[in-house]
């Protein structure tokens, strides 16, 4: 079974792909409205401190999701890329 790690934790730099999102029906939309689904390959450009927001690339897109958000949405890291 591969590891998980939420958004929140991943370090500036590292990639992944989202494996699962635990939020609401409303926050799961969004997300995906966002091209935010189980599968994107995922990168942290920026990390706010502490609960600041997370900015990421995703299908091509720099997008900025907020701390609580990030804590819901979990990755499978990528070893091989940092």
């Amino acid at each position: 079974m591969k590891n998980l790690i939420s958004l929140a934790n991943l370090k500036e730099g590292n990639e992944g792909k989202i494996a699962n999102i635990a939020a609401g029906w409303k926050a799961t939309k969004r997300l995906s409205d966002l091209g935010l689904t189980p599968g994107t390959e995922i990168k942290v450009l920026k990390k706010g401190l502490f609960l600041g927001p997370v900015e990421i690339k995703c299908r091509g897109a720099k997008l900025a999701i907020g701390c609580g958000l990030c804590r819901k949405i979990f990755i499978t890291k990528d070893e091989s890329k940092k």
